[in-house]
């Protein structure tokens, strides 16, 4: 069966218990349509980036899948049918990876990289190198924006 990664968004004003309760309530819906949930993890509440129906934060959860197409699509139905439930994204993916999910790893191991007393440099870290601009001509060599050569 192909194997799907399900995000979903649930209303701020939801208990942590009844946003675990919708994740074990759609976990069912797989279960009944031939799928099944290979792993959950609940995110909590975290503040999106725009408003959503009036809210300004959200309970996130994370639901891997090896369910049918057909399992998918009614557990889609019926998420964007439930009330409480803003949002919802699924991907299929050729294999699920092992481990917690990156939202779950902790803020240290992923930040961590090269703060141990190396110069993080420019973007992505590594060494600080000089900026070289090669064989560019002087400013004043260049042709303007009217300029055409």
């Amino acid at each position: 069966m192909p194997l799907y990664e399900h995000v979903f968004i649930a209303r701020q004003d939801l208990s942590n218990a009844q946003a675990e309760a919708l994740i074990e309530h759609f976990s069912t819906v797989l279960a009944d349509n031939g799928g099944k949930v290979v792993e959950h993890e609940y995110w909590g509440v975290k503040t999106m980036a725009y408003k959503i129906n009036k809210n300004r934060k959200g309970h996130y959860a994370f639901v891997k899948s090896d369910a049918p197409a057909a399992a998918v699509l009614e557990m889609e139905r019926l998420m964007r049918l439930h009330e409480d439930v803003m949002r919802v994204l699924t991907i299929k993916v050729d294999a699920h990876t092992d481990g917690p999910s990156v939202q779950m790893q902790k803020r240290d191991d992923r930040e961590r990289g090269d703060r141990d007393g190396g110069d993080r440099g420019g973007f992505g870290g590594g060494e600080r190198r000089e900026r070289s601009f090669g064989d560019r001509p002087e400013r004043s060599e260049r042709p303007s924006f009217g300029d055409r050569r």
